[in-house]
């Protein structure tokens, strides 16, 4: 497994990565840094340089570790079960309950969405099927509300509290 998991068409000829590869996009982390300051706080340029590198060495420094678990596992995909752990041995433990809690959380919504395009992609289904045998009554019924309800992580709150404690 290569430690540049995901680098693929990132290194340039003399096999380095670029920068513009390297780093979470400088907006991105401007954004992020906003969320958590009074709306009339302004962040220099600076500050989101070095927050842009501090940002991005520590996911490096945390995929690194997790990768490494996965290569003596002799597995080759990094999951979050794997940086929860990589996090708790790097000594970043008070993160890593709130990091369980949110994977666990985002597991349970991405089940809820896949069950519900499966139900839906069902009821195409039977509803295409229906109608190849000449009933319309199942073509003029709305479809069920249930099956359209989209889950969401509400993160308009996130600058005033911890959202995964």
């Amino acid at each position: 497994m290569d430690d540049n998991v995901g680098s693929a068409g990132a290194a340039d000829d003399d096999g380095c990565i670029k920068e513009q590869d390297r780093l979470l996009p400088i907006a991105n982390v401007g954004r992020i840094m906003k969320q958590t300051l009074p709306p009339n706080a302004k962040i220099s340029k600076e500050a989101k340089e070095t927050m842009q590198e501090c940002v991005s060495e520590f996911i490096s420094f945390v995929t690194s570790e997790a990768s490494e678990k996965c290569k003596k596992e002799r597995r080759k995909t990094v999951n979050g079960d794997d940086i929860c752990w990589a996090m708790g041995t790097l000594g970043f433990d008070d993160y890593t309950g709130p990091l369980r809690r949110y994977l666990q959380r985002y597991r349970e919504i991405e089940g809820d969405r896949v069950n519900q395009e499966k139900a839906s992609n069902s009821n195409t289904e039977d509803k295409e099927e229906q109608s190849s045998y000449g009933t319309n009554q199942q073509r003029n019924q709305a479809v069920d509300p249930t099956l359209s309800r989209f889950n969401f992580i509400d993160r308009s709150n996130s600058s005033s509290s911890r959202p995964f404690n």
